[in-house]
């Protein structure tokens, strides 16, 4: 098949993107490492001995993070419906995280310690009609608002990818009502272009 223009500078520019080359310099899986750690490097959401689920964890990036941030005391949970290489010091979970069958696995799983931090770096598969994807972006963010509700302790937090658009003031709101601060953050590895924000929700009220 033969390649677009568009196809073309996508991978141009891919290949001489400073994160790129960065995350492969320093073995991380993806260059979405960056942004945790420049909104970890701003905010301190990450500290030894914390209870990490990281949602939508393919390809492991996130977790890299994590379990290198939080020392050897800490857990770190990753799901995902992908599979994921394994990672030292990271309990993986294949499968859906909103079906019930696998929330009690997770459950279990946890042994009764109680969740810190909850992250989403999710994104829906795109099909190209922008209202779509943004309903579908809406909705993974919503999911992953009632996940961390279930399963922080009062007074953790969340973080979560979504994109600017319908719907992101209501979803704003929602986690507002659930928790005691929430702070939009836009870090640099995000591309300029992008609708893409994190919402930080600190105190799980």
């Amino acid at each position: 098949m033969k390649r677009t223009k568009t196809s073309k500078a996508w991978m141009m520019e891919h290949v001489t993107d400073p994160y790129v080359q960065q995350a492969k310099a320093q073995g991380y899986r993806s260059r979405a490492a960056f942004k945790l750690i420049e909104i970890d490097e701003r905010d301190r959401l990450l500290r030894t001995g914390m209870t990490v689920v990281d949602l939508g964890a393919a390809p492991g990036s996130w977790s890299q993070v994590v379990v290198q941030r939080i020392g050897g005391k800490g857990r770190v949970f990753a799901l995902d419906l992908l599979p994921v290489e394994p990672i030292h010091g990271v309990a993986f979970l294949q499968g859906d995280f909103t079906d019930n069958d696998f929330a009690e696995r997770f459950e279990a799983s946890l042994e009764g310690a109680p969740v810190d931090l909850v992250l989403s770096d999710i994104a829906p598969n795109m099909s190209g009609v922008p209202t779509v994807d943004q309903a579908r972006s809406i909705h993974l963010c919503e999911l992953a608002l009632d996940f961390a509700q279930r399963h922080l302790k009062p007074g953790g937090n969340m973080l979560v990818k979504v994109f600017q658009g319908e719907g992101f003031d209501e979803l704003r709101a929602q986690m507002q009502a659930a928790f005691r601060s929430v702070q939009v953050r836009k870090p640099k590895a995000s591309r300029d272009r992008s609708a893409e924000v994190y919402l930080l929700a600190t105190g799980l009220k």
